[in-house]
């Protein structure tokens, strides 16, 4: 994806990303922050929808993607203002990211009981590891 700020691509040292973890207020300055067609001055002037992120990202994550369609057709045309089209973005973006804060939320009130989880398998990972490895070496030969 590219970035909000329509570089190439998303980077974190350049700040120009929506993380998983952006609160809504976070995720709604971004959007409504984004880079759109330089060119779209006023609401009736034909835009650009070729390297528009906010596109972009209605054709990533938007499933209503006939309704993307007719808003990209619309900007094209003209009559369609920048301000519309993010708030479109910013609700698909605030549905998608919604049950994700949620459930991290969630996790986050079970970090004693995922460290527990997390040491127990990686006790048995090792143990397995270490057969595995001890298999491996009598196969080669190495096993002294």
């Amino acid at each position: 994806l590219p970035g909000t700020d329509g570089a190439a691509k998303m980077s974190k040292t350049v700040g120009n990303c929506i993380y998983l973890s952006d609160d809504e207020k976070t995720v709604k300055e971004k959007v409504m922050g984004m880079f759109t067609d330089p060119g779209h001055l006023r609401v009736e002037d034909p835009g650009k929808v070729e390297g528009n992120p906010v596109f972009t990202y209605l054709k990533t994550f938007d499933p209503d993607q006939d309704l993307v369609q007719e808003m990209a057709d619309h900007y094209q045309r003209g009559g369609l203002g920048d301000v519309k089209v993010k708030r479109h973005l910013l609700e698909v973006m605030q549905d998608l990211l919604t049950p994700i804060r949620t459930r991290r939320a969630e996790i986050e009130q079970e970090q004693d009981q995922i460290l527990k989880m997390l040491k127990e398998n990686s006790a048995k990972a090792s143990a397995i590891a270490h057969k595995t490895l001890t298999q491996l070496k009598e196969v080669m030969s190495l096993d002294y």
